[in-house]
């Protein structure tokens, strides 16, 4: 341990974290695209000019890219050459530590004093990147090709300048090509963004100073990952989540994880797990590896982030199974959804190990839908992407959280006002999922359910969505959440995905529809033991009904359920029935 003081370690911490924090702000003020501006998917951060470890990432950034982007920024060293000042590569090739090739990363290296100081990057989900269908989540892909553009790391600005050849190739193989020069120009902006905050903290406290503190913090957030790690008792935990299909073949997909701890190390074995499949739910492994570190996260978010918070999590490469993808294997399910199946793998089996920090398993689906067509009052061409929140988990202390974010990032639903401002769509309802919260000591929170009507014009829908199969699993006793549903609505009657919650190139027209119902939450523990006056409350508020509140969590209601107050608990009793109905059924 270094004599650093304690106060100015902290300052410098947070100047690093603050400089992410306002690329973070640059990329979604400047942003053309909703899916940046307004839904957040994107992330920044601040790499080791090494070997591209993480220094700092932003706050409102991503999860699930800190791994990955630590992954694609040392692929990017690895091939670099001639590097000056004001080079910014552009990569989205998931192989190279990616995701899928929505998510493209720029990658920028940071001179200080004429020597390369660190690098800069980040990553944007673009509305589109070419392939078989608008918005590139192609459910049937069976080989990367069809899913759109891959690039390795070029360079797409050398010195500051940017490269007009490669950009003609970029916008000639995707989509609403005109419209994606304003995000190009807005990451790149924010990395610049970067470079002067940076400048300016270097400026304060000395380059030497600087360095040494990202080298002390490394150190301190391995010791403080360390430490949290002893917390849990030393054995063999396992726990497995399921992925419905791959979107080809209609069978579900196993993820087998296996957890040892001992003492201050925790290691991860995925043997057991679905090998390779044709369609696109393979998983690199950096969103693998990347996944497994969120999830620890999620467990102790008191730990800072940087590349020593990983240092004590030994992955055991799984070789041979869909989460080690391999070209030309098809990955744009990978970031989005298995993610965040490897991530309840993850909680599945460290929570009887942990009962009073971990939590039944979350929606644990981003919702992706893509929509992309003619507009003919504007007459040009678009391509929507809709992300939809789920419930939470419940936890020890706590019901799980109404219409959250995905396990794997901060990205929220894009305003349906904007939606319809910009794309020929209407909202005809969204609403909270009655019902859809696992029961248990305390419940899941609920998903939402929408309905999108194409207002006019022809269009297409793809969707690679998850948990149609299987809800989000409760822990401890309680029962999982209820599943994601798709219909749509068209003249010729209505049609629901075959695998569910996984399908492409779907013909529109207008006025025809499209009704997402999203997951609730696991429930955990038993719910019967679960306080018969909040069961009333949710009664009362429209979110079980009387015949539920007996199935699910044994409360009878007398009478009619009025409305919550003091006195609620004479209108009520615990039903005594056996065996308990709840704890192998679904709650909607």
């Amino acid at each position: 341990m270094s004599n650093f003081d304690a106060v100015t370690l902290a300052v410098i911490e947070s100047g690093l974290i603050q400089v992410c924090n306002e690329m973070d702000l640059a990329f979604v003020r400047s942003a053309f695209s909703p899916v940046i501006s307004e839904a957040l998917d994107r992330s920044d951060g601040i790499y080791a000019a090494t070997d591209g470890a993480l220094i700092a990432q932003g706050e409102l950034g991503l999860p699930v890219f800190v791994g990955t982007m630590q992954d694609s920024t040392a692929a990017v060293i690895a091939r670099a050459k001639d590097v000056r000042d004001g080079d910014i590569y552009i990569v989205n090739d998931p192989y190279l530590g990616g995701t899928h090739l929505m998510d493209v990363r720029f990658v920028m290296p940071y001179f200080h004093g004429g020597r390369l100081f660190a690098w800069l990057a980040n990553t944007g989900h673009w509305p589109d990147i070419g392939g078989m269908v608008p918005g590139g989540f192609s459910a049937n892909a069976t080989e990367v090709e069809q899913e759109g553009l891959r690039l390795p790391p070029v360079k797409l600005f050398k010195a500051g300048v940017m490269d007009e050849e490669i950009l003609a190739i970029i916008l000639s193989n995707i989509r609403i090509a005109s419209q994606r020069i304003g995000d190009i120009k807005a990451q790149a902006a924010a990395l610049k963004v970067g470079a002067r905050r940076l400048d300016a903290l270097i400026a304060r406290y000395g380059a030497a100073m600087v360095e040494a503190a990202i080298a002390e913090l490394r150190v301190r957030a391995s010791q403080q990952m360390r430490a949290c790690i002893a917390t849990i008792p030393d054995g063999v935990y396992r726990g497995r989540a399921i992925v419905d299909s791959d979107g080809v073949v209609d069978q579900p997909l196993t993820i087998a994880m296996t957890i040892t701890k001992a003492g201050e190390t925790l290691s991860f074995d995925m043997t057991g797990t679905s090998p390779p499949c044709r369609g696109p739910m393979n998983s690199v492994i950096a969103t693998t590896r990347s996944s497994i570190y969120l999830a620890i996260k999620h467990i102790f978010p008191e730990v800072p982030i940087n590349a020593g918070t990983f240092e004590p999590l030994r992955i055991k490469d799984p070789k041979g199974t869909f989460l080690y993808a391999e070209y030309p294997r098809p990955v744009s399910g990978c970031a989005a959804e298995v993610s965040q199946r490897i991530a309840e793998a993850v909680f599945d089996a460290l929570a009887p190990a942990l009962p009073d920090r971990l939590f039944a398993a979350p929606a644990g689906t981003s919702g992706n839908l893509a929509l992309g067509g003619n507009d003919p009052s504007r007459g040009r061409p678009y391509v929507m992407y809709v992300i939809s929140g789920g419930g939470y988990g419940g936890s020890a202390a706590l019901d799980g959280l109404t219409n959250g974010c995905s396990t794997i990032g901060i990205s929220k639903t894009t305003p349906i006002e904007v939606f319809e401002q910009r794309y020929p769509v209407l909202f005809d309802e969204y609403a909270l999922r009655e019902g859809s919260g696992g029961a248990g000591r305390t419940r899941g929170g609920f998903g939402v359910r929408y309905k999108l009507k194409v207002r006019e014009g022809a269009a297409r829908a793809s969707m690679v969505m998850d948990h149609g199969r299987v809800g989000p699993n409760g822990a401890l006793g309680g029962a999982p959440g209820a599943v994601t549903t798709i219909a749509i609505e068209r003249r010729s009657g209505v049609y629901r995905p075959l695998h569910r919650s996984k399908d492409q190139g779907i013909e529109l027209e207008a006025g025809d529809t499209i009704t997402v119902e999203t997951p609730g939450g696991g429930g955990l523990g038993d719910a019967f033991a679960r306080a018969p006056e909040a069961v009333m409350r949710d009664v009362s508020r429209g979110y079980y009904t009387v015949e539920e509140a007996a199935r699910l969590f044994g409360v009878v209601l007398i009478g009619a359920p009025p409305a919550v107050d003091h006195e609620a608990t004479r209108n009520l009793r615990r039903c005594q029935t056996s065996p308990r109905p709840h704890a192998s059924t679904a709650s909607a």
